[in-house]
């Protein structure tokens, strides 16, 4: 017998998360009778502070059918060629976590083995010049990856900077126009089917009902239907991400719009700097066992390049996940599945991934278990492996300045992480896995970049002479450095290609 189909959906909360989700189901399904309701309400507002992205929203916009200069214009979005970390490793450094790598393999042995070779040697400049968007990303220059594999200029990703207030707003007339139905009202309260568990219905504040077959958790922080209705439970990680405040505020654009994002190693914890088109995201991210919300916010508005556009916004946060994200008829997506703090922008590609696996998971109306259960064991490596990285730019510095960077040099680490760092110290290994967000680059970035390195590099590369190799490294450094002058100034680009519209 052919399972029923779903035929209703309700996406409880708008704003990112909620739109994104509104989004995708209305353009990749695309079924005819399938009715999609979002509710959201204007009192109740959103966090609204993730406007920084990874490489793969790319992919989700072009699924969508979104033209990327449109797009663009519209989120008074700029271009990111990667995050530049300031005094993490030690008051004084910098280095940029690139979207791309750090040279070629040559003859089957990874670059990173080659260039500990021969810096151990003394004739090898530094990791990063040999990565094409690091390079262009001091100088301020950006252009589009070439598609020719061949091609240095095809060495490199971007994603984007942009206002997520603005980009919900923009989903929100495309999930609109192909049918999705908007009410605006507070949900006060969930009924639960008796015999199932299932979800029933919301009830409104008017004493509306709405009934689904599919019901979707974007509510934020407060996870209003799979903690508050479903009580899923939660698992802290605030023993290894010891961050549970931010405050943010915007402010007038002075510096140079540049093609990356910063973040600035605090006293307790991290500032950053998002730089759009018509004004610059600031925020600080700290601990409230080490600072106060008082010196924050004084920390923060010293810190702004220009006049404040807005109040200061306090936000306070627990950083973990739900222990399920699926439970019955319920998907949470967005924060009301977990929280992982802003340091490498993985919020917005949270909610993306989770979005891809519903819809690739997408139940009947009879909620056979096993989709939930497969999407949540995927959505709990996503979330794992991403905490691993996070943990790691805490864990590995040498500083030792304030309270706050002591406990997280000497804090334990999850197994998995002290596993891979372990095997990198040894020779030189980046541990790989099927699934996950970060690959070998990003795990290179910050092991160099935070002064860890290995004992021993791949005994393969002994094979190459070692002045044809130091040659081989010095043409690829000078063709980056020559590439990444070529290209145009990142404002230039923005504004030939995609630039805003002034805004009243």
């Amino acid at each position: 017998m052919v399972a029923e189909r779903i035929r209703t959906i309700v996406i409880v909360g708008g704003g990112t998360a909620g739109w994104m989700t509104a989004a995708a189901l209305s353009t990749l399904l695309n079924r005819s009778g399938l009715s999609i309701r979002l509710v959201e309400s204007e009192e109740i507002g959103t966090v609204g502070v993730g406007e920084a992205t990874i490489p793969h929203i790319r992919s989700f916009n072009q699924r969508l059918g979104l033209d990327e200069d449109e797009f663009m214009a519209r989120t008074q979005a700029t271009f990111k060629l990667g995050i530049e970390f300031r005094d993490w490793g030690r008051l004084g450094d910098s280095y940029i976590h690139p979207f791309g790598a750090y040279g070629r393999s040559i003859e089957r042995v990874g670059f990173h083995h080659h260039w500990l070779r021969l810096r151990r040697a003394g004739v090898a400049a530094d990791i990063h010049d040999y990565s094409l968007p690091v390079v262009a990303a001091r100088l301020g220059r950006f252009m589009r990856p070439e598609t020719d594999p061949r091609s240095l200029l095809s060495t490199f990703s971007y994603a984007f900077q942009f206002d997520a207030g603005l980009y919900a707003a923009y989903l929100r007339q495309h999930s609109e126009a192909r049918g999705v139905v908007r009410r605006e009202g507070k949900v006060v309260d969930v009924e639960l089917n008796r015999d199932n568990g299932h979800i029933r219905n919301v009830v409104l504040t008017s004493g509306e009902r709405l009934e689904a077959d599919l019901f979707i958790d974007c509510s934020g922080f407060r996870g209003l239907l799979i903690e508050g209705a479903l009580k899923a439970g939660f698992e802290d990680w605030t023993r290894w991400l010891p961050c549970d405040r931010a405050v943010a505020v915007p402010c007038d654009t002075v510096e140079a719009s540049t093609p990356y994002t910063r973040a600035t190693a605090l006293e307790a914890g991290w500032s950053w700097r998002i730089p759009l088109q018509h004004r610059v995201g600031n925020g600080y991210v700290y601990s409230s066992a080490f600072l106060s919300d008082d010196d924050a916010v004084e920390r923060v508005m010293g810190r702004l390049e220009g006049p404040a556009r807005a109040e200061p916004r306090m936000l306070r946060f627990t950083t973990g996940r739900r222990r399920k994200q699926w439970m019955h008829n319920c998907v949470a997506i967005g924060l009301s599945s977990g929280f992982l703090e802003p340091l490498e922008s993985t919020s917005i590609h949270l909610i993306q991934t989770a979005i891809t696996n519903l819809i690739e998971l997408f139940p009947d109306a009879d909620h056979d278990p096993t989709d939930a259960d497969e999407f949540n064991r995927i959505m709990e490596l996503e979330y794992d492996r991403i905490r691993d990285f996070l943990v790691l730019h805490y864990n590995a510095t040498e500083r030792d300045d304030t309270p706050f960077w002591n406990h997280c040099r000497t804090m334990e680490v999850p197994d998995s992480l002290a596993e891979k760092v372990a095997l990198f110290k040894e020779r030189g290994v980046v541990a790989r896995y099927r699934d996950g967000l970060f690959l070998e680059p990003s795990w290179l970035a910050v092991y160099f970049g935070q002064r860890i390195e290995p004992e021993a590099y791949d005994a393969l590369s002994d094979r190459a002479p070692e002045a044809a190799l130091a040659e081989t490294l010095e043409t690829l450094r000078t063709s980056v450095q020559r590439a990444a002058a070529a290209m145009p100034s990142h404002e230039a680009f923005v504004k030939a290609c995609c630039a805003a519209k002034a805004m009243a």
